[in-house]
C-alpha cells in the first residue's frame, strides 16, 4: 500500500504548492524538495514490494519507514490547513482590538514556522530512506507511472457478471433436497429447524439464497438475515421486526418486549426465517421463544460452520452437510469464472484444458477458492503462457493451506490501485450489505482513487468496483436498472483476508480486534471501524485518523478527530453533532438509519469547505432542517437529506458541483428563486403544501443534465400539473432514465406512453387517482425495466389488466389500494425476474409462465 499512499502524498504536495504558493514563501522550497524526493523514491516501490512479498525483511522495514514518513507529510499538510482555518475563524469572531490591525500574513508566521520545522525533520528522514535503498539493493523500475493505463479493461471484459445462482455449479441437488424439507408441510407440520453445515467457502449462503428465492412465495412471512460471529439479540430481533413490517421501530425496546412483538406478529401465520452464518449455540435458545409453533408448516433454516450448532437447534432434524465439489464440478465452476464471456456452445481450448484441470484441483473442491482463482484467470489473456504463469505462482507442495493461498494470491495479483480499494472493505462489519454509491464516495474522499485525465474520480472508482467484482472479490447483491452496482457484499473469508492485510499494512483497524491482535492496540491507525457497540475502544483510535466508522453507536466528541475525511455513523439512536464544524477536512459525512439527528446551535456547516457528500438516508432531523451553511459549500456533490425534506437552498449560493439533491421542500410562495443547479443529475422535490407548482416547474426548466426525478405532492392543494407529469420543461428531457411521481393527477388526465421520456428505465407512480387503467399504456414503454405502483394509483375500477407489452420489464412491485384483481395476459412481461405484491387483498391472475409469482 506504500505505492498508493506515496502517490497520494505527492499529489497533496503538488496541490499545496499551487494553492498556497504566495503564502508559503521560503517554505515552498522545502515542499518542492519533498515532492521531488518522493517522486524519485516512487520508482523503487514496485521492486521493494516484490522483495517484501518474497520475505525480504529489510525491504519490509524500508517500506514501513517510508510509510511512516508519508503519514507525517500527510499530517503536516492537513494540520497546516487546519491551523490556518482556525486562525482565520478566530480572527473573524474576535472582539475588536489592536490585534485586528495586524496584517493577515503576520498572523500566519507561527503556523508557517511550525510547518517549516516539521518539513525539516521529514527531510532528514527522507534522505536516510533514500540512501538506505542502495544498502537494501532496491532498484528503480521503469514504467510504474503507466499502470493506470489499464484501468479500463478491453471491450470483451466489460460485461461483468454477478456472483449469483446462475454462476453456481453443483448445488441443484442440494437445493432440491432442502426445498423438499421446507415445503413438505403435511409430513412435518410443526415448526422445523433445518441446518446447512459446512466449511467456510463451500457455498452455504449461496445455497440458502437459492432456496429462499424459490420457497418464499409459499410463506405468508419470509426473510433472510445474516447473523455472523458477533451478533446482538436486540439488534437481530429489531431487524427481523422491521423487515417483516416494512418499517423501523420508533424506539429501541428491551429484548423481552421485542420477543413478544415478533411472536404476536408471526402468530397463526406460516413463515420462513433464514438465519445465515450462525456461530453460537445460544442463539436458537434465545430466539426460539419469539418464533411460534402453530403446526402450520412454518420453517427456520440456519447455516453454520459448526456441527454442534446444527445439532442443538432441532434434535429431530438431521443437519444437512454440504460436501466439497468433485473434480468434474470443480473444473466446470472454475471454467465458468475463468471464461465468463464464452458462448454457451464454446468449450475451453484443448491447449488450456490440462492447465485448467490442474488449477481447479488445487482448490480441493472449495467453491470460493475456485471462483476467486477463476477470477484471477479471467483477467489474463487466453494463452497457455499467461495461464501457466498463474499455475507456477502457486505452491503445489504445501498441503492444508490451499484456500487461503488462493485468496492471498488474489490479493497479491491485484494492481496497487485496487489493493487499497479492497482493504477498505474491511471497515464494514461481517456480512454487511454495502451501498456502492457510498463506498465510491468514501474511496474518492479518502484519496485512494488516482486521478485520470479522461474521467472523473467517481467514474474511475466505479470501474475499480466492477474490476473487484470480475475478480470475484466482491459479490453484487443488486444492480440499478442502468446496470451499475447498487449494493454489494464481501464473503467473510475474503473480509478476513482484507482485515489481515489491512492490519499488516497499518491501513485499517477494526474494534473489537481479531483475537490474535488484541494485545497490539495502539493509536496509530489511519482508519478505524468500531463495531458491535464497542464504544469503549474509541480511546485506541488515533487522533490523526482519516476515516471513522461507528456502527450502532455515536460518541460525544467528534471534534477531537480534527483530520477526519470520512465520518460514517450507522444505526445509532439520538445523535447530536457538537464540534462537527471543526472537522474542516471532512469530505464524506454519513449519518444513516439513525433515529434522531440534531445539529447543535453553534454548528456552522459552512466551515466544512471540503465536504463532498452528506448522506442522511433513513435518519430523521429533530427540527426538520439542515443548517443553512451547508448550501455555502462549493465542493458539495451529493446531498441526501434524510427522511424529512429540508428547505430548498437560497438563490444566492453557488452549487455548480452538486450532482444529487434528495429531497428538498418547495416553499409555499408563488415566487421561488432557487440557485443554478445546472449539473444536477438526481433531484427529489416535495411540495409540502401542494400549491406552489410554479416553483417546481421553474426549477425543472433550469436543469439540463437530469437523469432522475422524484416528485411528491404532500398537500391538499392543486394536483400535479401536466408539465411535471409529462416533464417537457426539462431541456434534456429525452435523457431522463428514472421518474417517480407521488400525488394525484388532474382529473381527466390519462397516461400516454408517447409523452414520457423515451429512454425511461424506471417508473414509480403513487396515488395518481387515474380513472383509466394505465397498464395498457405502460406496456408500450420499450425500455422500462422497473415499475412500481402504490396506493390508489387507479380509481376507475377494481381490476387492473396488463393486456400486452412490457418487453424488457424485470422488476414489478405493486401495493394497490381498492384493487381486488391484477391480471397479466399470456406472453406479457417475458423478462420478468422479480415481482412483489404487498397487498394480499389483491388477487393475482398470472399466465402459466409467471404462475410461480402468484403463489
Amino acid at each position: 500500500m506504500a505505492m498508493s499512499l506515496v502517490s497520494f502524498v505527492v499529489g497533496k504536495l503538488s496541490d499545496l504548492m499551487v494553492k498556497e504558493a504566495e503564502l508559503l514563501g521560503g517554505v515552498w522550497q522545502q515542499v518542492e524538495w519533498a515532492e521531488r524526493e518522493l517522486k524519485r523514491i516512487q520508482c523503487c516501490l514496485r521492486d521493494a514490494d516484490t522483495k517484501q512479498r518474497k520475505g525480504d525483511a529489510r525491504a519490509e522495514n524500508w517500506l514501513n519507514e517510508l510509510r511512516g514518513v508519508a503519514f507525517r507529510i500527510d499530517d503536516a499538510i492537513d494540520t497546516f490547513y487546519l491551523e490556518l482555518e482556525e486562525n482565520s475563524h478566530n480572527n473573524r469572531h474576535s472582539d475588536r482590538s489592536v490585534f485586528h490591525k495586524i496584517p493577515k500574513l503576520s498572523k500566519e508566521v507561527p503556523i508557517l514556522h511550525k510547518l517549516a520545522n516539521e518539513l525539516g525533520a521529514i527531510q532528514k528522514l527522507l534522505e536516510e530512506i533514500s540512501k538506505s535503498k542502495d544498502d537494501y539493493a532496491i532498484e528503480p523500475l521503469q514504467g510504474q507511472g503507466r499502470e493506470l493505463d489499464v484501468v479500463v479493461l478491453p471491450q470483451r471484459r466489460t460485461a461483468y457478471h454477478d456472483v449469483d445462482e446462475t454462476e453456481v455449479v453443483g448445488l441443484d441437488a442440494d437445493r432440491n433436497s432442502i426445498l423438499q424439507l421446507l415445503l413438505n408441510y403435511e409430513a412435518i407440520p410443526r415448526r422445523a429447524v433445518i441446518t446447512i453445515v459446512g466449511a467456510g467457502g463451500l457455498g452455504k449462503t449461496t445455497l440458502a439464497r437459492m432456496v429462499y428465492n424459490r420457497a418464499k412465495i409459499d410463506f405468508k412471512y419470509h426473510l433472510m438475515l445474516s447473523v455472523s460471529e458477533q451478533f446482538s439479540l436486540n439488534n437481530l430481533l429489531t431487524k427481523m421486526i422491521s423487515e417483516l413490517e416494512g418499517s423501523e421501530p420508533k424506539k429501541k425496546w428491551e429484548v423481552g418486549h421485542l420477543i413478544n412483538d415478533l411472536r404476536d406478529l408471526l402468530s397463526s401465520k406460516r413463515y420462513m426465517i433464514i438465519l445465515d452464518d450462525v456461530w453460537e449455540i445460544d442463539l436458537w435458545e434465545q430466539l426460539k421463544y419469539a418464533l411460534p409453533d402453530d403446526k402450520n408448516g412454518s420453517r427456520v433454516l440456519m447455516t453454520s460452520r459448526f456441527m454442534n450448532v446444527a445439532k442443538s437447534a432441532d434434535s429431530k432434524m438431521t443437519p444437512y452437510e454440504l460436501a466439497f465439489l468433485n473434480e468434474k464440478k470443480s473444473l466446470d465452476l472454475f471454467l465458468k469464472k475463468a471464461l465468463p464471456y464464452q458462448e454457451s456452445d464454446e468449450e475451453c481450448p484443448c491447449y488450456l484444458l490440462e492447465l485448467a484441470d490442474k488449477l481447479s484441483r488445487k482448490c480441493k473442491g472449495l467453491p470460493l477458492a475456485l471462483i476467486v482463482l477463476g477470477g484471477i484467470i479471467s483477467t489474463r489473456d487466453k494463452t497457455f503462457h499467461d495461464w501457466k504463469r498463474v499455475s507456477d505462482t502457486l505452491d503445489w507442495h504445501e498441503e492444508g493451506k490451499d484456500c487461503m493461498q488462493v485468496l492471498a494470491m488474489s490479493y497479491e495479483d491485484m494492481p496497487y490501485y485496487l489493493k487499497a480499494c479492497f482493504l477498505y472493505l474491511a471497515s464494514f462489519p461481517e456480512d454487511y450489505v454495502i451501498c456502492a454509491r457510498s463506498l465510491i464516495s468514501m474511496w474518492v474522499a479518502e484519496g485512494i482513487i488516482p486521478r485520470h485525465e479522461k474521467r472523473t474520480t467517481e467514474d474511475t472508482a466505479e470501474v475499480f468496483l466492477e474490476q473487484l467484482v470480475q475478480r470475484s472479490l466482491v459479490q453484487v447483491s443488486s444492480r440499478h436498472t442502468n446496470g451499475s452496482i447498487k449494493y454489494c457484499r464481501v464473503h467473510d473469508l475474503l473480509r478476513d483476508l482484507a482485515l489481515h492485510e489491512g492490519i499488516k499494512e497499518n491501513f485499517v483497524s477494526v474494534f473489537p480486534k481479531p483475537q490474535d491482535s488484541v494485545n497490539h492496540l495502539d493509536r496509530v491507525t489511519r482508519r478505524a471501524s468500531l463495531q458491535s457497540n464497542c464504544a469503549e475502544f474509541i480511546e485506541y483510535v488515533s487522533l490523526t485518523a482519516r476515516s471513522l466508522f461507528l456502527f450502532g453507536q455515536g460518541m460525544p466528541m467528534y471534534s477531537e478527530f480534527k483530520l477526519l475525511r470520512i465520518l460514517e455513523i450507522v444505526g445509532a439512536g439520538e445523535i447530536e453533532l457538537r464540534g462537527l464544524d471543526r472537522l474542516i477536512h471532512l469530505k464524506y459525512l454519513g449519518i444513516r438509519n439513525c433515529m434522531w439527528l440534531e445539529f447543535s446551535n453553534d454548528c456552522s456547516l459552512g466551515r466544512l469547505k471540503n465536504l463532498e457528500t452528506l448522506n442522511l438516508r433513513g435518519t430523521t432531523l429533530v427540527d426538520g432542517d439542515i443548517p443553512i451553511g451547508l448550501w455555502t459549500i462549493g465542493t458539495l456533490r451529493h446531498a441526501i437529506c434524510g427522511r424529512i425534506p429540508v428547505c430548498a437552498p437560497p438563490s444566492n449560493v453557488d452549487l455548480r458541483n452538486l450532482r444529487t439533491l434528495k429531497s428538498i421542500c418547495v416553499p409555499d410562495t408563488r415566487k421561488t428563486h432557487l440557485p443554478c443547479l445546472k449539473n444536477l443529475r438526481k433531484l427529489g422535490v416535495q411540495n409540502k403544501h401542494g400549491k406552489n407548482w410554479d416553483g417546481v416547474v421553474h426549477l425543472l426548466g433550469t436543469l439540463s443534465h437530469l437523469l432522475s426525478i422524484y416528485v411528491w405532492n404532500d398537500g391538499q392543494g392543486q394536483c400535479i400539473p401536466m408539465e411535471i407529469v409529462y416533464p417537457t420543461m426539462i431541456p434534456n428531457y429525452q435523457n431522463l432514465q428514472s421518474l417517480s411521481l407521488w400525488g394525484c393527477w388532474s382529473e381527466g388526465v390519462t397516461l400516454e406512453a408517447s409523452l414520457f421520456p423515451p429512454h425511461l428505465v424506471k417508473l414509480d407512480l403513487g396515488y395518481s387517482k387515474l380513472r383509466q387503467d394505465p397498464m395498457l399504456e405502460l406496456g408500450k414503454f420499450k425500455n422500462l425495466k422497473k415499475l412500481e405502483l402504490h396506493g390508489n394509483v387507479y380509481i376507475g375500477g377494481m381490476e387492473m389488466i396488463c393486456p400486452a407489452g412490457f418487453p424488457v420489464l424485470e422488476n414489478l412491485f405493486i401495493d394497490l389500494t381498492g384493487i381486488t384483481s391484477f391480471t397479466v395476459k399470456e406472453g406479457v412481461m417475458p423478462k420478468l425476474k422479480h415481482f412483489q405484491n404487498y397487498n394480499h387483498k389483491t388477487i393475482l391472475n398470472m399466465p402459466p409462465e409467471l404462475k410461480h409469482f402468484a403463489k
